[in-house]
């Protein structure tokens, strides 16, 4: 069954989308899986985010989760930052590998940049939401702009959902906004009602640095796809639109290092030596009275070899060999019949 990505900021209102997309979903029958920090934690601990050793140890221990509970019956949802799109990927190999969808949940917190170089007062802000590239830069000189500068924003060319809407519906009266140092906002009212609400403390220094460090989602990227960003807690959560990229869209294609080997008898091998030896043999006969530009009719064969100069056995095992390593890699008895035809095509390929 399908697997959902949250990603965003703490007080984003992540936790309380999880929550909300897992009451819809085992309302109306489905089992659902929620991993978040705390269910590899124990306790949910900002302190994580400080230590980068800790971090790395901590998505090794999500991503471990997600593959356990990753399968074609249960819907698991990952409740966590997931702001390195390296993860991300990780993720959606580990969706592809059990041949199942996946799509991405961005929440971004209202009245503030949710990626940016400063995390703006939600004071300042309230009501409002913005949307932009977390790294300004200047038209001059193609530097970050400094703490304290007025910005003015392009809007976003990426062709993602907000709220079931594109980014286009998006008010655009924000284009332009002033940056400032925070003083730690209330990001999101407690919610006594929500079962999975974050309750960790963000001090301010650390959401400055996870806000440098978050690498937005883009849905031009397989792996951020399908996405839907949602702006705030006060618009609905787009059931319909997740439902629909959960449960009717085809799963990502396997890699082909994923797919297995197609069966072969146990004689493949043997009848693969065998034909190929008969073949080596026939040319090195024919060739003691042909001539150069002959067409050589080889024993098992029903294409022709065309003779260009003397063949040594040395130069032809090597040929030989590579063949069949390559042969014994896609096994098929289909190919028995024509082991005889293919080889002479990859002398006849390799010796011109």
């Amino acid at each position: 069954m399908p697997l959902v990505v949250f990603c965003g900021l703490p007080y984003s209102g992540k936790s309380r989308r999880a929550e909300e997309l897992r009451g819809a979903l085992a309302a109306e029958g489905r089992a659902v899986h929620v991993v978040d920090d705390a269910a590899v934690l124990g306790t949910e601990d900002a302190t994580v985010y400080r230590d980068s050793a800790r971090e790395k140890a901590l998505r090794g221990a999500l991503r471990a989760a997600v593959e356990r509970r990753l399968s074609r019956h249960d819907v698991v949802i990952l409740d966590s930052l997931n702001y390195i799109k390296g993860f991300r990927y990780e993720l959606y190999c580990l969706a592809r590998a059990a041949r199942t969808p996946l799509c991405l949940v961005y929440c971004i917190r209202p009245g503030g940049l949710s990626w940016g170089p400063r995390v703006a007062d939600a004071a300042d802000n309230q009501g409002e939401n913005v949307s932009v590239s977390w790294k300004p830069r200047t038209e001059e000189r193609e530097r970050p702009l400094a703490a304290g500068s007025s910005v003015l924003r392009e809007p976003q060319t990426v062709d993602f959902v907000v709220s079931g809407r594109t980014q286009a519906d998006v008010p655009k009266e924000l284009e332009q906004e002033e940056t400032k140092a925070p003083d730690l906002p209330a990001f999101v009212t407690p919610d006594k009602s929500a079962k999975r609400v974050s309750s960790a403390f963000y001090p301010p220094e650390l959401m400055e640095a996870l806000t440098l460090r978050f690498e937005a989602p883009d849905s031009r990227n397989r792996w951020d796809r399908p996405l839907f960003t949602l702006v705030g807690l006060e618009e609905p959560l787009p059931l319909a639109e997740i439902r629909a990229a959960l449960f009717e869209n085809q799963a990502p294609p396997p890699h082909q290092s994923t797919q297995s080997q197609p069966l072969a008898s146990g004689s493949f091998l043997h009848q693969l030596d065998q034909v190929t030896s008969q073949v080596l043999a026939g040319l090195m006969e024919a060739q003691k009275s042909a001539v150069p530009g002959d067409l050589l009719k080889l024993p098992g064969t029903t294409e022709h070899l065309q003779f260009t100069r003397p063949l040594t056995m040395a130069e032809l095992s090597r040929l030989r060999r590579q063949f069949i390593s390559y042969t014994k890699m896609h096994p098929n008895n289909e190919n028995l019949p024509q082991l005889a035809n293919m080889f002479l095509q990859y002398l006849s390929q390799s010796l011109h």
